[in-house]
């Protein structure tokens, strides 16, 4: 009797779990079961895995083949087990030492004729390789990059089966023929699921040759201060004006503004675009801020996450750490747009599904844009509008409430005038030039948030910004006046302090003045406090 283990990863949304791969022999008919709860991808890795070690020079055991799946109570479906099956097959056969197999994780599908073809979610893969404490990891070689970025763990990137074979028995390595010059390389189809990857914005923030430019907004100083409070706290932005003022122009530049990620946050936005297959090639580190713009006819499951099975990611995990653009918001259903009440609160998404229960990161800034009615004319002078109130009404009702309260910063966007249009005016500051403000005021804030696990203004709790950072000696008397009033609800005023505490950090003030936080409640209540719309202009 032959037995040998090696071991590999299921993934299980965007966390994986270590999985040992067992392969027993023993005598009798031929057979090759394979246990372990697999799905039908993984079930037909039988067929793959037996043509692909006969097709790399090896012998397919004529005996009774059990191949176990370890633990066997976590669903495992994809096909990038098949390397450690086949590997596992031949060290029960001997023809690897079953000792050196045990303490290596390998990752990647198998061709028929033994070439090793990528698969998604490389780097979650890798990761929950080394948390678990494994040091040696194999992969297919166009992910041997991705892999790479965890540290502690040495990487190896193979092209076929053979060589595995040879690196893990110390033959010579054969040299593998490269692929026609030219011609695009079919491993890298593993990589990406078809159409996706498109209007993702990824890499192309900061491409000078691809690069949105603020600059080239014309007009609308107040929705650019807002585009800018929204970078520099996270504060989510609703823009609602008529066709053509320039509200995509502005959220499509917005990601260009807000900072570089971080290590950790590339790590955690790289491991998300892995598994849904969505990173660019020849970009293994997702180092900018993300950009998703779904279409208002999304399903729920489409931009929560969801699908058979284990739940995938959707839009709001795609978006982490970036930007979420719903445009024409209120074409999007109204069960669709309130599931998102909940991520924008917790920052992550808990989906449960008769296959087991997955938590998808969703720390997203939401830009929604809408019209002001279904023609988009009402707010228009000498254009007039014919949708009658009710429909009006019903139009906006569209937007909840609670959804609503959620965003800290609501915009007119107005119609933009014959004289701006022909340049009479000054032109706006650039993307470069209101992204370094931006970056000294979330500096300001990281300084002050030093120590207490919140980065920006928008995660801080309003009891602790009116215990431990006060606004200054009647900065709130406006603001709570509205509370009276019923203008503001209790969360709406603590989003109004947390945005006058992002108007102060990018004003360069100590804590929030009575201006800092009448500029707060015109941002978000779309009502004039008698304040300049340029922060810093009468300081």
């Amino acid at each position: 009797m032959g037995f040998a283990r090696t071991c590999s990863v299921a993934l299980v949304g965007v966390e994986g779990v270590v999985v040992e791969v067992q392969a027993d022999l023993e005598p009798g008919v031929a057979a090759f079961t394979l246990v372990g709860l697999p799905d039908k991808s993984l079930s037909e890795s039988r067929d793959r895995v037996r043509a692909a070690v006969v097709n790399s020079g090896g012998e397919w055991p004529q005996k009774k083949l059990t191949v176990g799946l370890s633990p066997a109570s976590v669903p495992k479906g994809g096909s990038g087990f098949d390397l450690a099956v086949a590997c596992a097959v031949l060290g029960a056969a001997e023809r690897i030492d079953p000792k050196v197999l045990a303490d290596i994780v390998m990752i990647g599908e198998l061709g028929l004729d033994g070439r090793v073809r990528p698969v998604r979610g490389v780097l979650p893969a890798v990761l929950a390789a080394a948390d678990a404490g494994y040091e040696q990891v194999v992969v297919p070689e166009c992910t041997a990059a991705e892999a790479a970025l965890v540290p502690g763990v040495s990487v190896l990137g193979v092209r076929s089966l053979r060589q595995l074979i040879a690196v893990l028995t110390d033959e010579p390595v054969p040299e593998e023929e490269p692929d026609e010059t030219g011609r695009p390389d079919p491993m890298l189809a593993g990589l990406c699921v078809p159409g996706t990857g498109v209007g993702t914005g990824l890499g192309e923030a900061f491409d000078d040759a691809h690069a949105l430019d603020l600059a080239d907004v014309v007009g609308q100083a107040s929705a650019r201060t807002a585009v800018e409070v929204a970078a520099a706290g996270a504060h989510h932005l609703f823009l609602q004006g008529p066709p053509g003022a320039g509200k995509t122009m502005l959220a499509e530049r917005l990601p260009a503004v807000l900072p570089r990620l971080t290590r950790e946050e590339s790590l955690e936005v790289t491991a998300v675009h892995s598994v849904a297959g969505m990173l660019p090639p020849g970009r293994p580190l997702v180092d900018v801020a993300p950009y998703c713009a779904p279409h208002h006819s999304a399903t729920m499951q489409s931009l929560v996450g969801g699908g058979k099975g284990i739940a995938r990611p959707g839009a709001v995990s795609l978006a982490h750490r970036g930007v979420l653009f719903l445009d024409e918001a209120p074409e999007f259903s109204t069960q669709t747009l309130d599931s998102l009440r909940q991520p924008l609160e917790a920052g992550h998404v808990v989906i449960a599904r008769s296959a087991g229960v997955v938590r998808l990161p969703a720390k997203f800034l939401m830009v929604l844009a809408a019209n002001p009615c279904p023609c988009g004319r009402h707010t228009l002078l000498g254009d007039g509008c014919e949708c009658p109130p009710s429909v009006i009404r019903r139009y906006q009702a569209r937007l909840s409430g609670p959804l609503l309260d959620r965003v800290d910063l609501k915009v007119e966007v107005e119609a933009v005038t014959r004289s701006e249009l022909a340049g009479y005016g000054a032109r706006g500051e650039s993307t470069r030039t209101v992204a370094d403000r931006v970056r000294a005021a979330r500096e300001r804030a990281a300084a002050r948030l030093a120590g207490t696990g919140w980065r920006t203004n928008s995660e801080v709790p309003g009891h602790a910004l009116r215990t431990r950072w006060p606004a200054a000696p009647g900065a709130l008397d406006a603001a709570e006046v509205d509370l009276e009033r019923g203008f503001l609800t209790a969360r709406g005023l603590d989003r109004v302090l947390r945005v006058a505490w992002t108007v102060a950090d990018l004003a360069g003030h100590d804590r929030p003045s009575a201006q800092d936080v009448a500029l707060a409640l015109q941002l978000r209540t779309g009502i004039s406090r008698g304040v300049p719309t340029v922060i810093g202009a009468s300081t």
